[in-house]
Order: C-alpha cells, then sequence, then structure tokens
C-alpha cells in the first residue's frame, strides 16, 4: 500500500492553483490518472519521485516513509526505489542497450535481471546498439526495461507511448501489462486514450484543477458499467450524418473505420474527435460520449 496526502501550490497556465490530493494504491494495483493538461498530473508524479517538494502531507509505502512535512522526513528520488518512464526516453546516447539497463544495477544486485528484462520486452537482438539506431519504439522498451532493473516498489509511466503510431502504441502497452504483471508492480499511468486506460488499469482518478473529482474503475468512469452488454468498445468518431430518422457515426477503432446506428438523442452532441464508448447486446449498440 502507497498512502499520498499532499498539498501543494502549484503555478498553472491559467493561474495559481492549490493541488490537493488524498489517494491510496494497493499493491499490486495498476492506477492511471486521467485529465486536462495542466490539472497536477505530472507534478503529483514529480512529487513522488523525489523531483518536487510537496508544501504540507505525506507520502508513505508499507515499510518506508517517503516524505513526511511534520516529520521533516523527504527522502531523495534514490532512497525510493521508484522507476521512471517518460516520454523523454532519457537514455544514455554512448552507450548500448545492455549498458544502458546495466547503469541502473544496484551494486550490490545480481546482473540476471538484465537478460530477463531484454528477454522480456524482446531486445535480444538489439541490445549491443547505441540508441542512435534505434526506433521510437524500441527506445521506449529499453526505457522501460531501464526503469524495472532494481524492481521499484512503484513505477510511474508519465504518457510514455503518446508519440508512437497506434499499431506500436498498442504492442507496447501489452509489454508494459505482461511485466506489471510478472513482477506484481504497482503502477500508476498518466493516460489521455481511453483505450489504453480500460486495457491496462484497473483504477482510474479523474483530476481537474489539482483536485480529485471522480474516482473508479475505468467502465464506472467513462460509464460502460451501466449497462451488461455481451461486448464493449471504444473509439474515435470521425463522422455524423443522418439518415432518414436515425444517424450513421463512423467511428475510428484502431487502423479500422467502423459505422454504428444512432438514434438522435446518442448522436445530438457527437463531433468529429470526440471519444466515445460503444455497448452492445447482440444487434442493439447503445453509443456514449465519454
Amino acid at each position: 500500500m502507497i498512502d499520498i496526502r499532499i498539498r501543494k501550490n502549484l503555478q498553472s497556465a491559467q493561474g495559481r492553483m492549490d493541488l490537493h490530493l488524498d489517494m491510496s494504491l494497493a499493491a499490486g494495483q495498476f492506477v492511471t490518472l486521467f485529465g486536462a493538461s495542466g490539472a497536477g498530473k505530472t507534478s503529483t508524479l514529480r512529487m513522488l519521485c523525489g523531483l518536487m517538494t510537496p508544501d504540507a502531507g505525506h507520502i508513505t509505502t508499507t515499510q518506508k516513509t517517503w516524505f513526511d512535512h511534520r516529520r521533516h522526513i523527504n527522502l531523495p528520488p534514490q532512497q525510493r526505489n521508484i522507476g521512471y518512464v517518460s516520454q523523454d526516453y532519457a537514455l544514455f546516447p554512448n552507450m548500448t542497450v545492455r549498458k544502458n539497463l546495466e547503469f541502473a544495477l544496484d551494486k550490490k544486485q545480481s546482473g540476471t535481471i538484465v537478460d530477463e528484462l531484454i528477454d522480456i520486452v524482446e531486445l535480444g537482438e538489439l541490445q549491443y546498439r547505441k540508441p542512435g539506431m534505434l526506433s521510437g519504439g524500441q527506445q521506449q522498451r529499453v526505457a522501460l526495461a531501464r526503469a524495472l532493473v532494481r524492481k521499484p516498489d512503484l513505477l510511474l509511466l508519465d504518457e510514455p507511448l503518446s508519440a508512437l503510431d497506434r499499431e506500436m502504441r498498442e504492442k507496447l502497452q501489452q509489454y508494459i501489462l505482461d511485466v506489471h504483471r510478472k513482477y506484481q508492480l504497482t503502477t500508476l499511468l498518466i493516460s489521455h486514450d481511453v483505450g489504453e486506460i480500460m486495457k491496462l488499469s484497473d483504477r482510474l482518478y479523474e483530476i481537474q484543477d489539482g483536485r480529485i473529482v471522480r474516482e473508479g474503475t475505468p467502465a464506472d468512469i467513462f460509464g460502460l458499467g451501466k449497462s451488461s452488454a455481451r461486448f464493449r468498445f471504444t473509439g474515435e468518431v470521425t463522422g455524423v450524418q443522418k439518415a432518414d430518422i436515425v444517424y450513421i457515426v463512423t467511428l475510428r477503432i484502431g487502423h479500422d473505420q467502423v459505422k454504428i446506428i444512432a438514434d438522435p438523442s446518442e448522436a445530438a452532441d457527437l463531433q468529429p474527435g470526440d471519444k466515445v464508448a460503444v455497448a452492445s447486446k447482440a444487434f442493439n449498440p447503445v453509443i456514449r460520449k465519454i
């Protein structure tokens, strides 16, 4: 269990913002922070890993206190055993893939974990190449593996896949899910991708202006828990066209275009670019904006 009770005055694009978060991460849980840019999500991750100091509150794990304002405890990043993966791969350009991973080893740690991670994220044929010779997706796999070398108590993922194309994102999502389960990690992800959140997360916290406004399972937050359906999926609206008394809504699902028949009440506020959830019982699809 990681207990987070933090306060921080921040300066956002809209002006001063009071970040005020109370949340707990159960061991082995995959949790996502969701919300608009500037809501305080990245600042939260920076405070968890010790790169930013809260004004008040505490951050405690089952074994250790990382931060406690009243007790004047504020452990540096290297003492918090956290893995951090961001959009910026931050790899050492003069080191090979293997050397990047070995650099993260603790002095007393066995190097067998490096071989294990290279195998899990399929870097065997690339392990002696330098980052400049790798694609974006390959570099992100290296960054993920490096963050796992010390078997962190908490893995932080700050939109690590947002710069990648859809096909690569989906493949790396599976890598992340595989290592989360294999090492029984507690993982905290920042993401704006609804499909990604639905695939990976056990629990979701929605943040607005530094405050948690909703929490629950992704299905409940996005409205998919309201109907008992045989199947559910999410997509992006690419077109809405009236046809007699109904509407044809065209959705992009991965690389595919799917057309859904919607009644006027469902299609009334839809426009291209909207994210939607579709739930269906047999031939009766229900579409909801999310």
